[in-house]
């Protein structure tokens, strides 16, 4: 299992570097497979989804598609994957915020 931090979600998910996220492409489509997920910590879906408002500036919608696309890859496990899903269930329904610093 491969840990994954804030900078490799961001990047892979935002594809703004042009050096940094073709790699991140080639870890998330070459590398991870099945049997060799990515992990996700808790604290990296919560920096990432606060880099995504707070840096980026990603609407609610954008952010929650974002959490979803993590949440439906098959190559990564997602640390506490129900409470993330609730969460964004939660942010999605206007019933949460997301985190702030």
């Amino acid at each position: 299992m491969t840990g994954l931090d804030t900078n490799i979600l961001v990047r892979y998910l935002t594809q703004d570097d042009p050096i940094q996220s073709p790699k991140t492409t080639e870890i998330f489509e070459r590398r991870l497979t099945e049997e060799n997920p990515g992990f996700v910590s808790i604290v990296a879906m919560v920096e990432t989804v606060w880099v995504l408002e707070r840096a980026y500036g990603l609407t609610t919608d954008e952010i929650v598609r974002a959490i979803e696309r993590v949440l439906q890859t098959d190559v990564l496990i997602v640390e506490n994957e129900q409470e993330v899903f609730t969460a964004m269930i939660a942010l999605k329904e206007g019933r949460a915020r997301s985190p702030t610093p």
